[in-house]
């Protein structure tokens, strides 16, 4: 009689500095979520033109692009690491239906915070979108060999900006192409749609993040981790500097000498996010591999609480942009506006009677420190609340 031995899960090691990454764009994506709702001139401008912005201004945008491509990038890292608990059609099913749970979420849940608007005249996709659509490729592309993604990964990364050249016909692009690559805002009636995030380049984001997580299987030398996280950055970032400065491919956006040299600094900086250009993704993902190279250490007091937030990025972002959009009902009711112009029919900016609101960047500033320190214990008790159920499976959906 022949025995059969048990397969025994792989012992789960949560990976610290990933969750400090995550929780670190998180609370920086907090910051640009203020500044929409609260600053006086995310209604006059974008703050990335350079003709109306100042260095202040411009920084205070600039250093968010870093939360989507990260946060897509680590999602595809913790897909393959959650993959060594499951069989592969588990995880392919898992990736399935957390996915469409997403796209979903983004459009029922998510864009209500963003409008307070139960009619939903104004359908608001963004990275939650795209994150959905980029895990249920995932689905699929898992059963592929891991050179393969990767490979699909890079060149949707490095070869989508090719498609810059087709210009749209008649008044914009076709539903399809703009969710696949030109931003673009359908008004509609009775429900109007914000394409924001058009998804091939976020899906090659996180294609390329689901192969990279073999670098934190258990078997793989720490040391080595570290050696492949810097060179893998730091080339990021040099072929970052080389294509900006050649400047013929990777952003439809050029850089051009301006009024003082720290303005011509701004202009090389501005890339493209929506969608993600080749040069935004390896400015924003350069740096964040250097950054998972030199915080694989023990946590200290503040880099515990930026982990909690990065071990419930879904509930911080659902209960973080309720509360933003709650305080700026509060605003808009104390600075001569009712409580109703808060319930919008389109982007908060894109709303007219909203003309002459809101505050300064310093403003800004302190109120997002408020809002994260308030939001810290609902999430630490969330977080708690997960690990002592981890065994109920809707929670790996939230």
């Amino acid at each position: 009689m022949s025995t059969v031995t048990p397969v025994v899960p792989a012992k789960s090691k949560r990976i610290h500095s990933i969750d400090l990454l995550r929780g670190t764009v998180m609370i920086i994506m907090a910051l640009d979520h203020v500044r929409d709702y609260f600053h006086a001139g995310a209604f006059q401008f974008d703050p990335t033109d350079l003709t109306r912005t100042d260095v202040p201004l411009f920084f205070t945008r600039w250093i968010t692009h870093f939360c989507a491509p990260v946060f897509t990038f680590l999602a595809g890292t913790s897909a393959f690491l959650n993959g060594r608990k499951k069989t592969k059609k588990e995880l392919s099913v898992f990736l399935f239906t957390r996915g469409l749970w997403l796209v979903i979420a983004e459009m029922l849940i998510i864009t209500l915070g963003w409008t307070f608007n139960p009619a939903y005249p104004f359908l608001i996709l963004q990275v939650i979108w795209a994150l959905g659509v980029s895990m249920m490729v995932l689905s699929v592309m898992i059963y592929l060999p891991q050179t393969l993604i990767l490979i699909i990964g890079l060149t949707l990364i490095a070869g989508h900006n090719l498609l810059d050249a087709i210009a749209p016909a008649g008044n914009g692009p076709s539903f399809l192409m703009a969710a696949l690559h030109d931003q673009h805002i359908f008004f509609m009636k009775p429900i109007s749609i914000m394409m924001g995030y058009p998804v091939i380049p976020w899906i090659g984001i996180m294609l390329t993040g689901y192969v990279f997580g073999q670098w934190y299987l258990p078997t793989f030398d720490a040391g080595k981790r570290r050696k492949l996280l810097i060179y893998a950055g730091l080339g990021a970032i040099a072929l970052f500097i080389l294509i900006r400065l050649i400047d013929v491919y990777g952003d439809p956006r050029h850089w051009s000498e301006q009024k003082t040299p720290m303005f011509t600094v701004l202009s090389f900086l501005n890339t493209t996010k929506y969608p993600p250009s080749l040069l935004y993704t390896l400015m924003t993902l350069g740096p964040a591999l250097l950054f998972l190279a030199f915080t694989e250490k023990p946590l200290n007091r503040l880099t515990e609480k930026l982990v909690v937030l990065g071990r419930v990025p879904m509930f911080f972002y659902i209960l973080h942009i309720y509360l933003i959009h709650a305080l700026a009902v509060i605003a808009a009711a104390v600075t001569g506006y009712t409580w109703s112009d808060m319930v919008l029919t389109g982007w908060v900016s894109m709303n007219n009677q909203l003309k002459g609101y809101g505050f300064s960047l310093v403003f800004v500033y302190v109120l997002w420190l408020i809002i994260i320190v308030g939001v810290y214990p609902l999430c630490r008790w969330y977080d708690n609340y997960k690990r002592a159920n981890s065994g109920k499976w809707w929670l790996s959906y939230i």
